[in-house]
């Protein structure tokens, strides 16, 4: 048969199953679905247990064609099944439901043939479990050099797209490889003309598939292919002058040695307010005072003003006993705390992730009180600033990644530890992993809500207990995407994430994890060259801009925008609004407040460059307007007379 007939062929079929029964998708894991509907539709989502589903809370986010939120649908842990009707209203424009991953849930989605449906796949991390013969479509532009990638997870084996115009075929098998970040790729050819593709999945299960050097859109149907439509959408930020509270400490986790001298100028390029420590209790028990060196550079030369150590053996083991070789590396480690002075705050864990890692909550809990009672009894300890922070957990309102997560939520294990020691513990502490998706960091101001609730408020409003978020990152351990680690979605990830948990004004410390890359571990700040070179990763960039516009005051904001997240900060006559465009939409964003503008303001971009510029302001009728473009950090600065 000739291309031109198959060709006919598919369109024809195509045609006729626009009348058929209705378009299903599952199970999705991680990705967008975009819609466009010319006439009301109705969604129809069903949901199923994929692993952990009972440990875990859900949010599915569906996005009007202007960004705005049209439904936000909440799962709760004990809801491991579901089934859920949404309306969709016709419109102009794609809306986007946003299966965020890493998800615990199978998701299916059922919706009208008339509408028209692309799935945009997550790059590297699995975003759907399929059965065997799925078929796709996905158009390359005249031009364009595209590569269909995959990565195996042990379901689908080979990828195998199939050009329509001419039957030439490229065919991708999936392989294992030693390391997650690696995968498999191959160019297609490039065409002068758009062209179309048939890409089947041969096999079934987990899968890995997305494109590069074009849009990353799959259809069921090759006849729903169409651009996406980003309208620009308008943002009305209204400022308020309540102030919420302090802005948090922002940090990086830093290593367990002196630094390079040649990351200095790097480090202090990204101003940490804050660190994370880990000390191992039979290296410090054996080598007393070998702490001192890097602790007090990092104080005094770095100004970190407020730091939290978790204990742990060597390679960072987590399970320790209340033993003798334990005790001793915890008096060597205070010893130390002492001999540097009063000098800020040290917060202290006993373990890392307990919930992840101890036997159960008993055993924790056991040598939790044990290891408390032995540091009490040092009577200079406290003077000297050292103070006490539990349980270090992994993630806080959902449980770590481990069988039985259900029993191990961090918040659980906090309320008990505050039952039985609340009189003796100054803060509480956990690690935020896996909230990979730029529309779901507001889980971030979730949690620091939720911590603040548990250990209560008082009478001017604070916290209790302090709040210390000592670790995050957008991946746990080495399960990372160099599409997102290596690029300027770090930056837009890391500057949600601080505008998120920074705006209750609840927060006491926040640090990202880790201050360079590792061979195993590449999700520093820093990338390495070599033992002596390092650079500044795009996400060093971001962190470098926010601590240029960052004020030691959280100030009330009203944001009724979804696609952008924006943190009003002051001291005393300086003013910032920071914000960051998360999608590729422009955001025209107005404030309404006529003092702004007689102050002289300046305002600031940062995009995918790299590099930040100063860009216009429009002052009008008592109000300031200015245009962000999308997948942008912005910071407008004033001060008040």
């Amino acid at each position: 048969m000739k291309p031109c007939s198959l060709l006919a062929l598919m369109l024809i079929a195509a045609a006729s199953s626009l009348h058929a029964e209705p378009m299903q998708w599952g199970d999705i894991r991680d990705g967008s679905l975009y819609l466009q509907a010319d006439s009301a539709d109705t969604l129809q989502l069903r949901w199923s247990p994929a692993w952990q589903s009972d440990a875990n809370q859900e949010q599915l986010y569906l996005l009007q064609p202007d960004g705005q939120l049209l439904q936000q649908l909440d799962i709760r842990a004990d809801q491991p099944y579901g089934q859920r009707e949404i309306q969709l209203p016709a419109a102009r424009g794609d809306y986007r439901l946003q299966v965020p991953g890493y998800s615990f849930r199978n998701f299916k989605v059922g919706h009208d043939r008339s509408t028209l449906a692309q799935f945009e796949p997550a790059k590297v991390h699995f975003s759907a479990d399929v059965p065997s013969g799925v078929e796709l479509y996905f158009r390359v532009a005249a031009g364009e050099q595209a590569q269909l990638a995959g990565k195996y997870y042990g379901g689908v084996s080979v990828l195998q797209a199939t050009r329509l115009s001419d039957g030439q075929q490229v065919r991708l098998p999936l392989v294992e490889h030693p390391h997650y970040g690696q995968f498999d790729q191959s160019a297609l050819p490039v065409a002068q003309q758009d062209e179309v593709w048939r890409l089947s999945l041969g096999g079934s299960g987990k899968v890995a598939f997305w494109l590069d050097g074009t849009a990353n859109l799959f259809a069921q149907d090759l006849r729903q292919l169409h651009p996406l439509q980003w309208t620009p959408a308008r943002v009305e930020l209204r400022l308020k002058p309540q102030v919420r509270g302090p802005s948090p400490h922002l940090g990086i986790a830093l290593p367990y040695a002196e630094p390079p001298s040649s990351t200095f100028e790097l480090l202090r390029a990204l101003g940490p307010q804050a660190a994370n420590f880990y000390s191992f209790v039979d290296v410090i028990q054996q080598e007393p005072q070998r702490e001192i060196t890097f602790r007090r550079l990092y104080r005094e030369d770095f100004k970190i003003e407020r730091d939290i150590t978790l204990l742990a053996g060597t390679g960072r083991r987590a399970v320790l006993d209340a033993d003798s070789a334990t005790l001793a590396g915890l008096d060597a480690w205070l010893a130390d705390s002492v001999r540097l002075g009063n000098q800020g705050l040290h917060y202290l864990a006993f373990a890392d992730e307990p919930n992840l890692n101890f036997p159960s909550y008993a055993a924790f809990a056991a040598y939790f009180a044990q290891m408390l009672e032995h540091t009490k009894a040092n009577s200079d300890a406290r003077a000297a600033g050292v103070r006490i922070a539990m349980p270090v957990s992994s993630r806080l309102l959902d449980g770590p990644f481990r069988i039985g997560a259900g029993q191990r939520r961090g918040i659980d294990w906090a309320r008990q530890l505050l039952a039985e020691h609340g009189a003796d513990i100054d803060a509480l502490a956990w690690h935020e992993w896996m909230v990979r998706d730029l529309l779901a960091t507001r889980r971030y101001r979730t949690s620091v809500r939720a911590a603040a609730d548990l250990v209560g408020l008082d009478a001017q409003g604070r916290p209790r207990k302090a709040l210390l978020l000592s670790q995050t990152n957008i991946s746990s351990g080495p399960d990372l995407s160099p599409y997102q680690q290596d690029t300027h979605y770090a930056a837009l990830w890391w500057t949600s994430v601080v505008i998120n948990a920074s705006q209750d004004g609840l927060l006491d410390m926040l640090n990202w994890f880790q201050a360079a890359d590792e061979p195993e571990y590449p999700k520093g700040m820093l990338s390495q060259q070599d033992a002596q070179r390092f650079s500044l990763k795009p996400v060093a960039v971001a962190q470098q801009f926010i601590r240029q516009h960052w004020l030691g005051q959280v100030q009330a904001l009203d944001n009724p925008s979804f696609e952008v997240d924006a943190l009003a900060l002051r001291d005393g006559q300086r003013h910032s609004l920071l914000g960051v465009a998360k999608t590729p939409r422009t955001q025209n964003v107005e404030l309404g407040d006529a003092s702004i503008c007689q102050a002289n303001p300046t305002l600031e971009l940062l995009g995918a460059d790299g590099r930040s510029r100063h860009t216009e302001l429009h002052c009008s009728d008592g109000r300031a307007s200015f245009q962000v473009p999308g997948e942008t950090l912005f910071a407008l600065t004033w001060k008040t007379l």
